[in-house]
């Protein structure tokens, strides 16, 4: 009972504080006042506050909050060591291991460490690359 009056009191306030708003020529404040002022009124005549009331003072309802929070605890702690553990199932985990070896090349031979018949190949020669352009660009500004 006490909750109703209170909310019923707050959107009087409400409305009053709308039309003084409305008569400084601001009206666009004063309808949004007025909207919020509205809100605590529709709770009551609909109930929701007087259910609030008895769930805000009954024992079963802070015991099914707790319940609640456990769950909660419970939830996002196993997601924690599933991020940290780095997968879901094992059969997730065992597809990753084979795709993860699978990528390292598969056809590619050992190298072999022993001596072979044939020399070992020279490298390339890498050809001169041309850098007097440059050169001069950066004389040119005193580089």
């Amino acid at each position: 009972m006490i909750a109703e009056t209170v909310c019923s009191a707050v959107a009087a306030a409400g409305l009053g504080i709308a039309a003084v708003t409305a008569y400084r020529k601001r009206f666009l404040s004063a309808t949004r006042i007025a909207a919020y002022s509205l809100v605590p009124l529709g709770l009551v005549m609909t109930g929701v506050v007087e259910w609030l009331a008895d769930t805000a003072l009954s024992p079963a309802a802070w015991a099914g909050f707790g319940v609640l929070g456990v769950s909660w605890v419970l939830f996002v702690s196993t997601r924690a060591v599933e991020r940290r553990r780095g997968g879901g199932t094992r059969k997730e985990r065992k597809q990753a291991r084979s795709a993860q070896q699978e990528a390292v090349a598969p056809a590619a031979s050992a190298p072999t460490l022993g001596s072979g018949s044939r020399p070992a190949a020279k490298p390339a020669a890498v050809p001169q690359e041309d850098f007097s352009d440059i050169e001069a660009i950066l004389k040119k500004h005193g580089i």
